[in-house]
């Protein structure tokens, strides 16, 4: 990675600042935010992530968006926590094809403690002997159970915001924003890498747009990756009939990301396969660097391997290496 120049790193930024910055002419906007993702990251390397669903449907909460949820009628099939050896095969595998971070995701409202958690703690522990980063979304979190994931040696948290917090409780209301930001507060304080960020395309303002990014932006340290998702409107769901976002909103949202949090991952997340190579080219110039790989985010539809090799290949990009196994 580039030494980094004498780019700020702020935690005091305005919603009328960043609102000034979204709403930059769209050539101005690339600039900066290249200029602040090239003193900070290498421009020619992209992230690859592998999402497995480790626990799947049932969720007993509402989120609007969400096939998994218990309250949406979208023919998502419960699965029960899957056995520790199918996950380290998965990880194995997104080794094998690029991934650098292996993430595991659990339709849960809360992680309780029990066999359950003692066995993500075991995918934990082996994903991490494999030599890649792990990340886990498991839902609500205490701080003891955040302690124990570190020492079982995880490397991040994701847990989105997912919007605003005056549009949130239009999206969910089974669970609050403060509900959110303590389980952030735990994870930072057990010494976690933060993962979070939210979605764009679910009917919320530009302002609640503007408003997510400065409640990640003001954070201290800064989210260590924040992925940017487009809405994938599944049928069933509350949102299964609004408009896909665009193009230009997505890069927008991406650039201002990146100038407001330079050393993070701002990462191109769900809503790829409705994307064309063009489009996601103008969201990696905007400053996204890393994407999720395989062919399924948890339930919805994602480009395959094959298909995102071909597109790096167009646009002369690496995946970042894997660190390597001891």
């Amino acid at each position: 990675m580039p030494e980094p120049t004498p780019i700020p790193i702020r935690h005091d930024w305005s919603d009328d600042e960043i609102r000034a910055l979204h709403d930059l002419p769209l050539p101005e906007l690339l600039f900066r935010a290249q200029t602040v993702h090239r003193a900070y990251h290498d421009p020619t390397r992209v992230q690859l992530c592998t999402l497995l669903s480790i626990k799947t449907g049932g969720c007993p909460e509402d989120c609007g968006y969400c096939p998994q949820s218990a309250h949406h009628p979208t023919g998502v099939e419960r699965q029960r926590l899957l056995d520790l050896a199918t996950v380290l095969a998965a990880a194995r595998a997104a080794r094998a094809s690029g991934s650098s971070r292996f993430c595991m995701g659990a339709a849960w409202r809360e992680v309780k403690d029990g066999p359950e958690f003692e066995r993500v703690l075991e995918m934990v522990r082996g994903v991490a002997e494999l030599g890649l980063e792990v990340c886990c979304t498991l839902g609500m979190l205490t701080g003891e159970q955040a302690e124990r994931l570190a020492a079982a040696g995880l490397t991040a948290y994701n847990h989105n915001l997912d919007t605003s917090p005056e549009f949130y409780d239009r999206i969910i209301s089974t669970r609050t924003y403060e509900d959110r930001l303590r389980t952030l507060e735990a994870v930072a304080r057990a010494g976690v890498s933060v993962c979070c960020g939210g979605i764009l395309g679910m009917g919320e303002s530009v302002d609640d747009r503007v408003a997510l990014l400065g409640t990640l932006a003001r954070m201290d340290p800064h989210p260590g990756s924040v992925p940017i998702n487009a809405l994938v409107a599944v049928a069933g769901t509350p949102l299964a009939d609004r408009p896909p976002v665009s193009g230009l909103e997505m890069a927008r949202a991406i650039a201002t990301a990146r100038i407001l949090m330079p050393r993070s991952f701002v990462r191109l997340s769900a809503g790829r396969t409705e994307m064309s190579d063009e489009t996601q080219a103008l969201c990696l110039l905007a400053g996204a660097n890393s994407i999720f790989a395989g062919e399924r985010l948890l339930t919805t539809p994602n480009p395959g391997v094959d298909a995102d090799a071909e597109l790096f290949a167009k646009l002369g990009l690496q995946p970042l290496p894997a660190p390597a196994v001891a």
